[in-house]
């Protein structure tokens, strides 16, 4: 069957939100399919939905995202609008996708997977270690918090929601003394004036799948398949197969703290992962060496390990 490629008169259409980081992923793919298939960017439209998590309302009050919702806040409205056939592909932060998917959808094209690790953000200082006793740390992530507080259990760490740029704001007027971000997204807004410092993924795992572009498709949708085929990038979808299957396995959700990388080094993947109790006081971490081609038992495998020596009660947010 000959493949019909998408024209200006009848355009693809990439459904994705509307922060700037969103648009700078929706961009990105449509211009590797454009290179891809030699088409202009007119062949594609760029349809901005908003969701439940853009309610800045909602968001920008500070309020904890299990009080709100969870990750489907990020993903609802552009899967319905998938599904209904008003978009044909839909562009997201992989980080924030559930591990299932609605029925009738897949989510199986990974663009190549940017800078893994964590940025600390501060104006002044370079390091958490540089952080005075009890100063003020900004982040929405219950992972990040955990984390931290895990380590510096004097740290005062409060309700950070929003865009980059509106926590950069934050920052400025002195709501915290710092605040964190994903490297990634600094790099993809080319913000090279952020006063970022990576931070090694040693020091602080990251989220699953932190750093991916993810594309979701109608699973009927044959056109999108074999378009999507040739933007995927294999290593990144294998490592996203082993961290994803940890996740899945550890019902992880935005409300629990969990972190987890894979890579592949010398032909053999490496899965490393992280459960933590909401407040930090217990950090469990272990990982995991074998064959590419394992990686979503190995993720499995080691979710399972992490349960066990966790114990029940562990992600109990009473503890």
């Amino acid at each position: 069957m000959t493949l019909t490629l998408p024209t200006p008169a009848s355009p693809l259409k990439i459904g994705t939100r509307g922060s700037p980081l969103a648009l700078a992923q929706a961009h990105e793919t449509r211009e590797r399919l454009g290179k891809a298939f030699d088409l202009p960017d007119e062949a594609f439209e760029i349809v901005v939905i908003k969701t439940t998590g853009d309610n800045r309302a909602m968001i920008d009050a500070d309020r904890p995202l299990k009080e709100i919702g969870n990750k489907g806040l990020f993903t609802k409205e552009i899967e319905e609008a998938l599904l209904s056939g008003d978009i044909d592909i839909a562009v997201h932060s992989t980080k924030d996708m559930p591990v299932a998917q609605p029925h009738g959808l897949v989510l199986d094209t990974f663009l190549p997977r940017e800078d893994v690790r964590d940025a600390f953000i501060s104006p002044s200082l370079s390091s958490i270690h540089e952080l005075a006793q009890g100063a003020v740390v900004g982040t929405s992530s219950l992972r990040r918090r955990a984390q931290l507080l895990n380590r510096r259990p004097d740290l005062n760490v409060v309700e950070f929601r929003g865009n980059v740029q509106t926590r950069l704001k934050k920052l400025s007027d002195g709501v915290a003394d710092c605040t964190f971000l994903a490297m990634a997204g600094i790099r993809r807004l080319k913000m090279d004036e952020v006063p970022a410092t990576a931070i090694s993924t040693e020091d602080m795992l990251p989220a699953i799948a932190q750093g991916t572009i993810g594309i979701e498709r109608r699973s009927d949708d044959t056109r999108a398949a074999e378009m999507l085929e040739a933007i995927h990038h294999a290593e990144t979808g294998q490592r996203l197969a082993a961290e994803r299957a940890l996740l899945a396995a550890l019902d992880g959700s935005c409300e629990t703290p969990i972190a987890g990388l894979a890579e592949i080094q010398e032909g053999q993947l490496r899965l490393r992962g992280e459960v933590l109790r909401p407040d930090g006081s217990e950090a469990i971490s272990e990982d995991v060496t074998g064959a590419i081609a394992d990686g979503s038992d190995m993720g499995r495998a080691l979710a399972d390990s992490l349960l066990k020596q966790a114990g029940p009660g562990f992600f109990d947010w009473r503890n």
